[in-house]
């Protein structure tokens, strides 16, 4: 008679609130690791950024068509502004529409607060813009992280996860995400195109930005599930956390 053959132990189940840690680490991790090499200068990060910007600044020299269609985009339809905008009147109809004044609240905050981080960490880097004897396009202040990809991606993320939570179909979840994509991606890219900052200008203001939404989910899941004596991963999966969107 064989003995029996020992057991495998229980797999952990993976709670929302480790699933958020987690993320937010995953994030956190490599946004500090790429403010500190771009405070400390790092060689190989500079000579990577300085070839990259200096290949599509030739590009851009050369093909003032396309160039131009980066000038629109950049500086109205993905402009920082465009974006806030697009917050404010989310957290309008948050309010307006379910009377969801504690979410409105933090998708608001969320947005601001961003913003705060994006100014101070330009303060305090002070990170000089790329200089070309033929700019193709201007900005002022300092470069990093970019404000344009930073804002994207917090305002793109928070709207995914409100879609998420009052139940978006399937359909629009999938257009959304495309857009939020292009939009992201797309006006980082326009940023180096334009020659107005490094590439990891831009890889900061998206993974801060990403941060930034992780965190602003977590909090609020916290927030509400101490509030209302409902589980944390009902807040984030949306179940029962929004009465008035029933």
């Amino acid at each position: 008679m064989h003995p029996a053959p020992p057991q495998a132990p229980p797999r952990t189940r993976r709670t929302p609130e480790t699933r958020s840690a987690r993320a937010a680490l995953a994030l956190a991790v490599p946004s500090a690791l790429l403010v500190l090499l771009v405070v400390l200068q790092w060689g190989p990060l500079m000579d990577l950024d300085s070839g990259i910007s200096r290949t599509t600044h030739r590009w851009a020299a050369s093909e003032p068509e396309f160039t131009q269609v980066n000038r629109i985009l950049t500086d109205w339809v993905w402009d920082p502004w465009t974006m806030r905008a697009l917050c404010a009147a989310t957290t309008v109809w948050l309010i307006w529409r379910y009377r969801a004044w504690w979410l409105a609240l933090w998708v608001a905050g969320t947005c601001a607060l961003g913003t705060a981080v994006q100014q101070s960490l330009k303060a305090a880097v002070g990170r000089e813009r790329p200089v070309w004897p033929d700019p193709v396009d201007s900005a002022h202040y300092a470069a990093f992280p970019s404000g344009h990809a930073m804002t994207a991606t917090v305002v793109c993320g928070l709207l995914l996860w409100l879609l998420r939570l009052y139940g978006a179909g399937r359909a629009l979840w999938r257009a959304a995400v495309v857009l939020a994509v292009v939009s992201v991606v797309g006006v980082g890219l326009t940023r180096v195109w334009l020659g107005v900052h490094w590439p990891s200008d831009v890889l900061a203001g998206w993974l801060l930005g990403a941060l930034m939404v992780t965190l602003a989910i977590t909090s609020y899941g916290k927030f509400m599930a101490a509030r209302s004596g409902m589980p944390h991963s009902n807040v984030i999966a949306g179940e029962e956390a929004l009465p008035h969107a029933k």
